[in-house]
């Protein structure tokens, strides 16, 4: 019996031998797997950091506030603990074996100084209205500038044209010659040669001159081929369109400014109309805020400077004055001394209306403009000759003598309401080429107007078709 207890007691030790070697052999099993496991996870962590690749750079409207995302982040394409990816033959870019090394740690980027948080907008609300905090003044700083928006740009005012004001003052002229070619064109398809002579004629009737129509009509023929030629609109538009050829001039305006005092010397015939213009021309410059100072070099005719001095005081400018009959030199020398004592920006001076025709009255004129240098260096800066337009082609041939005996400016050509042969206007910018300043088409203030050719030409020719006929009135 006891035999047995002692083969029952080996037999039991040995079971206890087996079991604890199986738990000694698992637990072996379980170490070396774990190492082998880490030594995986070892090799694996540098290959994995070396093959990253650069996700797509932010963009703006990603971010808050539009600003440029910093540098773009890398991503693994291994996660940690994944087999280590190796290269196919094949691939374009092969890679260095890398050695494995101890992994260190990557820092998290951290977010760039100053850049807006990004803001998830709430499902179902629109982007623009998800509402952000303005930029403090030092979050600016470092970041691209932001351009402004610009503000649309205003147009460039253009002149006001007043064509329809000019109208009723050139209305005789209109009837004379405008109307006149306009039914010469009537009811015609084609121009016959015969055509143009009669065509010649009416421009003569409108004291135009023989020099400046015939070149009117050389012209026609030879801007125009045959087709054009035969047609009376083009024929009409060529008239119109040649005309504020011949009226614009290269002659920049008149600057007022330039001097203090700034000498305007007005010259002409008795009787053509140098004192009411100046006047009109004194209004017109005091309400633009201009001082004005009148001279009244006219010391030979009964009553001018009495006339000038009631234009003075309609328009609140003073008038210098002299004896009657005395030397109208003098007289506009003291007014342009008097002038810069006082700070007067404008002096107009009058003078004695001086027929073409009298060589001696026109060298009294030469002397008022030497005196008027000698009271003030460079005066005066502008000579304008003031033409009655009623006296036709006589106002061509007194411009001609006054250019020759005056350095001539400018024109004003006075009068246009009264007469039929308003044409005279292109006759003399074609023959003197000098600059129409100012024209007068009536008795008002407002009736002096600056000349402006395209005004001028619109005035006569617009709203006249082809065959409209001529109004059945006086055109003498």
């Amino acid at each position: 019996m006891e035999g047995g207890f002692h083969n029952d007691l080996i037999a039991a030790l040995v079971a206890l031998g087996g079991v604890t070697g199986l738990v000694g052999l698992a637990i072996y099993a379980i170490r070396r797997a774990n190492a082998a496991r880490r030594r995986q996870i070892e090799e694996a962590e540098p290959l994995a950091s070396a093959t990253r690749v650069k996700r797509p750079a932010l963009r703006p409207e990603d971010v808050e506030g539009g600003g440029e995302p910093s540098e773009s982040e890398e991503e693994p394409t291994a996660a940690r603990g994944a087999p280590a990816v190796q290269a196919s033959p094949g691939a374009a870019h092969s890679r260095p074996a890398l050695e494995p090394a101890e992994p260190e740690p990557r820092p998290r980027p951290a977010p760039p100084q100053g850049a807006p948080a990004t803001v998830i907008p709430l499902p179902g609300l629109a982007p623009s209205a998800s509402v952000s905090p303005a930029p403090s003044p030092s979050r600016l700083e470092g970041r691209l500038p932001v351009e402004k928006p610009r503000l649309p740009e205003r147009p460039t005012p253009t002149k006001k044209h007043d064509v329809a004001a000019l109208v009723p003052g050139l209305e005789r002229t209109r009837s004379s010659w405008v109307r006149r070619l306009g039914q010469l064109f009537a009811g015609k398809r084609e121009l016959d040669p015969a055509l143009l002579d009669e065509i010649e004629k009416v421009l003569l009737t409108a004291d135009i001159g023989v020099r400046t129509s015939q070149k009117l009509l050389d012209e026609i023929r030879e801007s125009l081929d045959k087709k054009a030629l035969r047609d009376p609109a083009a024929v009409w538009a060529f008239l119109r369109r040649r005309s504020v050829e011949v009226l614009t001039l290269e002659a920049p305006p008149v600057d007022f400014a330039v001097a203090q005092p700034f000498v305007l010397l007005i010259i002409g015939v008795n009787g053509s109309g140098k004192t009411t213009t100046i006047g009109k021309l004194a209004s017109k410059l005091q309400s633009q805020g201009k001082s004005v100072l009148l001279a009244a070099g006219d010391t030979f005719r009964a009553a001018a400077v009495e006339q000038l001095e009631v234009w003075g005081s309609k328009v609140g400018a003073p008038v210098a004055r002299g004896k009657e009959g005395g030397d109208p030199s003098s007289v506009v020398f003291d007014g342009v001394k008097r002038a810069r004592a006082e700070g007067i920006d404008v002096v107009i001076a009058d003078t004695a209306g001086r027929l073409h025709t009298k060589s001696n009255l026109m060298e009294e004129l030469q002397k008022v403009r030497r005196v008027a240098g000698k009271a003030m260096e460079g005066a005066p800066h502008e000579t304008w000759l003031v033409i009655d337009a009623t006296s036709g082609q006589n106002a061509i041939a007194q411009a001609q003598v006054f250019t020759q005996a005056m350095s001539v400016t400018g024109i004003v050509l006075t009068k246009l309401d009264g007469t039929a042969k308003g044409g005279v206007i292109l006759g003399i910018a074609d023959q003197l080429r000098i600059p129409v300043r100012y024209i007068g088409v009536g008795e008002r203030v407002e009736d002096l107007r600056e000349f402006d050719a395209e005004d001028f030409v619109e005035a006569l020719f617009g709203e006249i078709a082809a065959g409209e006929p001529v109004a059945e009135k006086n055109l003498s």
